[in-house]
């Protein structure tokens, strides 16, 4: 039983009887309890702009209509609200229809509508550094959100595997390997050996001259440089594909800057032709300064594309072959300009006129002494903050199970560190900007990563007690809600659809996150005033239907967040 969904849909009947096309019926769970489950506010606004009694037309609304007997009480409030009490059967009967469907009662409201998310895009040839963690984990959060929502989503890694640095690294990849590092060469050499050639560009001008022909010959399709560029690709797709295995991350796809390459030339030429591109001091730009931007260059004087460019190819290239219904990209708030740019030009050239483009920015992840542990040059590298999570959070484990095999406390200690990290952005909301303490992230109370798999991992074990003591399945058991606590708390799971929701309609996965954290500390406040194992039979029953409830939404929700769930912590 959806029932937000019935009190919205006979409350809009009845707005619609009383004053036609009012549009009036939207509702808000309570903040206080003393004022009903959910309100409804709509009264006021409608009767200001009717010149009328809010009171009356409040009135009005809750008389218009039979009141559904999901409802226990409906009242009038103050200047007009509508305040509506649920039965306690009809949330029982809820939970219990919405824990039995395949999704949770997560409506699929993007069945048959194709979105793009383009998130992560580490450059090839160099180690993943700790400015790749915020997309990579917000970008899969939601795109793990949008596909419980029903959408078709493509996963899309956009590379950066082409331009100017390739020219140097190959250089110096000829130079400065011996055979038997280039037989065992990994992203680590090759970002030590590009370093060393570039230092080489700023003081010798002979060797940037032959540098700038290592990458004509490879734009020109030189056979040896096309396979060693292809082998810097193999390699650095093997060691980006090890740390996302780790943070449980899949893309669809991993197309590169190169794969737009063919296309670039015949995108400026539309851009030329549709009167968008003008030249300028030997380049081609778009010139948006009507729009409040910056020039755009599309081409440079010496012929050579940039980013703008390969990101208007790459818009067309999606439109044509996924014909999606959204494009999202998931960066940093630093790349907004360049975005709000490109959008513009894709629109004024016609290249999305049923897709809409979305930039979801992230603040930066900032730390209180700029440091984790080791440092690499001025970069931190991804795979050493994930180490670090897995090093500290194998200290708890050891300290709290020295008893439990090597193998489970490697692998908690990886599932407890991993989800820290996870959690510790993902409660945020995007656009803020993080302060990391492993302190906080690695917290076994409080709003934290740690805090949530806990909770999960009592529920199992209660679920599983429940099980062993009266043989039953804990899902089969009738739920018959008693006490305010076990209401409270049976509401707040009926919420879960609308949060899921909304986290993906608005790419805010810390909406979720937030939802998951009360979820639990509702839990445990009703844990520790309601018996559940010790009640007596038909309560006992009716609370572990409760609780299965519970984890199944926990469960699902961490899963959403891409944080993993240990049977037992």
């Amino acid at each position: 039983m959806d029932c937000e969904g019935l009190i919205k849909q006979w409350l809009g009947m009845s707005f619609e009887a009383v004053m036609p096309g009012c549009g009036g019926g939207k509702v808000l769970p309570s903040k206080d309890s003393r004022f009903g489950d959910w309100q409804c506010n709509d009264a006021m606004g409608i009767a200001k702009r009717a010149g009328k009694n809010p009171r009356d037309v409040a009135q009005a609304v809750i008389q218009a209509l039979p009141v559904p007997e999901l409802l226990e009480k409906v009242e009038i409030a103050g200047p007009g609200f509508i305040n509506l009490t649920l039965s306690k059967r009809a949330i029982a009967a809820g939970v219990e229809a919405m824990t039995t469907d395949e999704h949770l009662g997560i409506a699929q409201k993007g069945q048959g509508e194709c979105v793009v998310i383009d998130y992560s895009s580490p450059n090839v040839a160099k180690p993943m550094h700790i400015g790749h963690i915020r997309s990579t984990v917000i970008g899969n959060a939601i795109d793990r959100i949008l596909r419980a929502l029903g959408y078709d989503v493509i996963a899309d890694n956009h590379l950066g595997d082409w331009g100017t640095q390739f020219g140097i690294l190959i250089m110096g990849y000829r130079t400065f390997l011996t055979d038997e590092e280039r037989e065992n060469l990994t992203v680590d050499m090759l970002e030590k050996v590009y370093v060393k050639s570039y230092n080489a560009t700023k003081e010798n001008p002979k060797w940037l001259e032959r540098c700038r022909e290592e990458l004509v010959h490879l734009q020109r399709g030189d056979k040896d440089n096309l396979a060693i560029w292809k082998r810097f690709i193999e390699i650095s797709l093997h060691e980006f594909g090890r740390i996302y295995d780790r943070l449980g991350v899949r893309f669809d796809l991993y197309r590169g800057e190169s794969y737009y390459q063919p296309s670039l030339e015949e995108t400026v030429h539309l851009l030329k032709a549709k009167g968008l591109a003008t030249q300028s001091d030997g380049a081609w730009i778009v010139d948006l300064k009507d729009k409040g931007l910056e020039i755009a260059i599309v081409q440079k004087r010496d012929g050579g594309f940039n980013y703008t460019t390969t990101d208007i190819a790459t818009v067309r290239s999606r439109v044509a072959e996924f014909s999606p219904a959204r494009i999202i990209y998931v960066t940093d708030e630093r790349q907004q300009l360049h975005f709000k740019q490109f959008f513009d030009i894709c629109k004024t050239l016609g290249a999305c006129d049923k897709t809409q483009l979305q930039h979801i920015w992230f603040g930066l992840m900032r730390l209180p002494d700029a440091t984790f542990s080791t440092r690499q040059g001025n970069v931190i590298k991804l795979e050493t903050l994930l180490d670090e999570a897995a090093t500290r959070a194998r200290k708890i484990v050891d300290a709290s199970h020295p008893d439990w095999p090597e193998t489970e406390r490697a692998a908690l200690a990886e599932a407890i560190g991993i989800g820290a990290i996870k959690y510790a952005d993902l409660s945020h909301d995007p656009a803020t900007m993080i302060v990391f303490t492993w302190d906080k992230a690695l917290a076994l109370d409080g709003n934290s990563g740690p805090y949530l798999q806990y909770a999960n991992a009592r529920l199992n074990s209660l679920l599983e007690k429940y099980r062993q003591q009266v043989g039953q399945d804990p899902s089969t058991r009738p739920l018959q809600l008693q006490t305010d606590i076990e209401k409270t708390l049976a509401l707040h799971l009926l919420q879960y659809p609308n949060t899921v929701q909304r986290a993906g309609d608005t790419c805010k996965p810390s909406i979720l996150a937030d939802y998951l954290y009360q979820l639990s500390q509702l839990y445990s406040s009703f844990y520790q005033s309601a018996p559940v194992l010790k009640a007596e039979p038909a309560v006992r029953d009716s609370r572990i239907r409760l609780c299965d409830a519970v984890s199944k939404v926990l469960r699902d929700g961490l899963s959403l967040l891409g944080i993993p769930t240990p049977e037992r912590i």
